[in-house]
């Protein structure tokens, strides 16, 4: 956390604190970030494909998507936001401020947490009570009211177990095939071939594609590109004085640094050291912004 004057002699407020969840949510949601900004650079920020789906629940202001991953869609205020597995950056408005609570959730968990596949989501962001109902503006509202950053992660904790117990029931929710494959994709930082894994986990291709898709929301390969990329762009960000790039490509699996630019531009529309650039301020302060 930080807090200084800026150059106009406004205070600067930069906090970026990580949560982990409840033990009963381990597996199903991967850590809380909360984020609180202000007086900072009007700007724009990538929120680029990751392998976990994406619930924003905001403090201050609503969250200004600029662009959607899915280029139909008009962007808008969002003062919750449920977004699902996508292949393109969405583009996010900073105007000099901005906070909120971001979850992160494992695509294996969408129909314990969300009551639905992570597949009905997948290359879309919505205004999260349009999916979950009423309940999120009550949670937005208790997260408002806590005190701290430790009693709104306890907030999204609370209702995420009741949600857990809700829809927690016999069914397909961690069907083997799908469970299995995805497990052993995030385990191999995505470098498995699709042959491979359909015959680790005893089903033809085509059968494990569309279980993957519906469940999921991408097939295997896709699910396997976001994967490495989300692995490579967390690897940058972790060094971003002086990036080998060549190396960093080697690392990832990625034949060579123009395979890993490729990359970048596909998924990220940019390349690394443009990616760098842009978020730098939030790298080396430790702010996780929305993704």
């Amino acid at each position: 956390m930080a807090r200084e004057n800026g150059p106009m002699g406004g205070e600067i407020v930069d906090e970026s604190v990580r949560g982990v969840p409840a033990p009963p949510l381990r597996g199903l949601v991967g850590w809380y970030s909360g984020y609180r900004q202000r007086g900072i650079p009007h700007g724009r920020h990538r929120g680029l494909p990751s392998p976990w789906l994406t619930l924003i629940i905001t403090l201050d202001e609503p969250l200004t998507i600029a662009a959607h991953p899915d280029p139909g869609a008009a962007g808008g205020d969002y003062p919750t936001l449920l977004g699902g597995l996508h292949l393109t950056p969405a583009l996010i408005e900073i105007p000099g401020r901005q906070s909120g609570v971001q979850v992160a959730l494992s695509p294996l968990g969408a129909r314990v947490l969300l009551g639905l596949p992570a597949g009905e989501l997948a290359g879309t962001d919505l205004h999260a009570d349009d999916v979950l109902g009423a309940c999120v503006r009550e949670v937005h509202d208790e997260v408002r009211e806590a005190a701290d950053w430790a009693a709104r992660f306890a907030v999204v904790d609370d209702w995420l177990m009741r949600r857990m117990s809700l829809h927690d029931r016999p069914g397909p929710a961690l069907a083997a095939p799908v469970a299995g494959a995805w497990q052993r994709l995030l385990a191999a930082g995505g470098r498995l071939r699709v042959d491979k894994l359909a015959a680790d986990t005893g089903v033809s291709e085509r059968h494990l594609r569309n279980r993957f898709r519906a469940e999921i929301g991408l097939t295997p390969k896709a699910a396997a590109r976001v994967i490495r990329f989300d692995l490579a762009r967390r690897r940058l960000a972790s060094r971003p004085g002086r990036p080998d790039l060549a190396g960093l490509a080697a690392d990832c699996g990625y034949a060579d640094q123009s395979h890993l630019d490729r990359e970048f531009a596909a998924l990220a529309s940019c390349t690394p050291s443009d990616w760098l650039a842009q978020e730098f301020r939030n790298i080396q302060s430790g702010h996780c912004p929305p993704a």
